[in-house]
């Protein structure tokens, strides 16, 4: 089998393990993978096709980690709804004591403090950060 079939083979292999991984750092593997592939169809020997490969994953994975896409978005943990189911929740508050008040939620009295800027006045409101006991409305 021809060198650069073998490195089309590895490109599509790296492909298929990025798409369980959810990161783009294999993608950027399987770019280098591909260079592999153009440089031994030019019929260059395999040292030659190593760098390659070496070097444009290299290039792409370095551009990448310097891209947007690279850097992971950074919520705090009190903030992020991926970590904290609450956050998005609703919940009933019927009557403020100066930005503060408890509610029952999830069977347990918590307290409730305003979110900057937020209205002081009784209503539905949405949990927009959970600070130990206490729960951030807005």
């Amino acid at each position: 089998m021809a060198d650069w079939i073998m490195w089309l083979i590895a490109a599509g292999v790296l492909v298929a393990l990025e798409l369980f991984s959810g990161t783009f750092y294999l993608l950027m593997v399987a770019v280098g993978a591909l260079a592999g592939a153009l440089v031994a169809f030019l019929r260059i020997d395999l040292p030659g096709q190593m760098l390659a490969a070496a070097l444009v994953g290299i290039v792409a994975t370095v551009l990448l980690r310097r891209s947007r896409y690279g850097k992971a978005a950074r919520l705090e943990a009190a903030r992020d709804p991926n970590v904290n189911l609450d956050i998005g929740q609703t919940v009933q508050v019927t009557h403020w004591d100066n930005g503060a008040a408890r509610v029952m939620y999830r069977g347990a009295l918590w307290t409730v403090e305003l979110a900057p800027g937020a209205p002081a006045q009784a209503g539905i409101f949405t949990i927009r950060a959970v600070r130990g006991s206490t729960l951030i409305v807005s």
